[in-house]
């Protein structure tokens, strides 16, 4: 027996639209899952709505359940959180999330969900997979007590990533955004702000998420004798232009990349995908998160939103679409 739902389709860079698509029935250790919101991963989709993925990268920034191939049609999303209508006893009727695509109902293994914990609402639970990739960057960056920390780039990444330094004993750390409106924002995740140009330097680390040559310059600049910056933007197809003169070689400075399609090398022999995800969402009950919520659409209306979003006609942290059914 099949069922038809609705998911958001890139017909082609610039133009989206919504289809229906059949669901199959769950399978005895499948679930079907009722999408109550998605998150709109504004860097990544907006990079993908324009067509930005270079094709030496197509397989590897797949989503886990995409459809479809860049630069088109394709189905792309992964920030999902649905209730269970159908599957194991241990599911049937609870909250979870999935690296799953803007869809309104899907089938996927009872292993590919996991459950939002009691005290995370459903609408900050989106941001599961964005806290992942923050706690995957701190994994790598290997922040100490005490550490003198700046991130550059209040977008949704480096925003998580802020919200978890900022938890560190005796951390000093200063969030960097050309908006200066990103003010209000550090000041609910417990950092400071600072404009590019008022930023304090002499940092022991940096994290660079503006995906911009002159936020990863800037990241540079600030950085104390052998520093670190870890970089978390994803330039697409852009050139990224870099001054490496200065105190770059003296200063024995470093840029280290950071994905979260693979545990971070410290933790991976004792940490899964899972524990990962699982982690992150624990995460989120601390409601500072909840800054990070800036708006909601319903779903009728992602292709309009996605094309401001793109447009940058509709500013926005992590912008929600809602499917109705709580």
């Amino acid at each position: 027996m099949t069922r038809d739902a609705h998911a958001l389709w890139l017909r082609s860079p610039g133009h989206a639209e919504i289809r229906s698509v059949p669901l199959p029935e769950p399978g005895p250790e499948e679930v079907l899952v009722r999408t109550l919101h998605t998150g709109i991963s504004r860097g990544t989709e907006t990079l993908v709505y324009q067509g930005g993925v270079p094709p030496d990268q197509f397989a590897t920034m797949r989503a886990p359940f995409q459809e479809g191939d860049f630069p088109g049609p394709v189905k792309y999303g992964y920030l999902n959180v649905g209730v269970v209508d159908q599957g194991p006893p241990a599911l049937l009727g609870r909250t979870v999330f999935c690296l799953y695509p803007h869809q309104t109902a899907y089938v996927v293994p009872a292993s590919a969900v996991t459950l939002v914990p009691d005290g995370v609402p459903p609408t900050r639970a989106v941001l599961a997979g964005t806290v992942e990739t923050a706690v995957n960057a701190l994994w790598d960056a290997g922040p100490l007590v005490g550490d003198r920390c700046t991130v550059v780039g209040a977008g949704m990444v480096g925003c998580c990533v802020a919200a978890l330094l900022a938890r560190f004993p005796g951390a000093h750390v200063q969030l960097v955004d050309a908006d200066p409106d990103r003010a209000g924002v550090a000041a609910a995740l417990g950092v400071e702000f600072a404009l590019p140009a008022d930023a304090a330097g002499g940092r022991d680390l940096v994290v660079h998420a503006s995906a911009s040559s002159a936020g990863l310059q800037r990241s540079l600049d600030l950085l104390a004798a052998e520093g670190t910056v870890i970089e978390l933007s994803w330039y697409g197809n852009r050139e990224v232009r870099l001054s490496l003169g200065g105190s770059f070689h003296s200063g024995r400075l470093t840029i280290r990349s950071s994905q979260v399609g693979t545990v971070a090398p410290a933790r991976r022999a004792s940490r899964t995908f899972a524990d990962r995800l699982a982690l992150a969402l624990d995460l989120l009950r601390d409601p500072a998160f909840g800054a990070l919520i800036t708006g909601e659409s319903r779903f009728a209306e992602l292709p309009d939103v996605l094309a401001r979003l793109a447009a940058g006609d509709l500013p926005a942290l992590c912008h929600v679409i809602t499917y109705g059914g709580e």
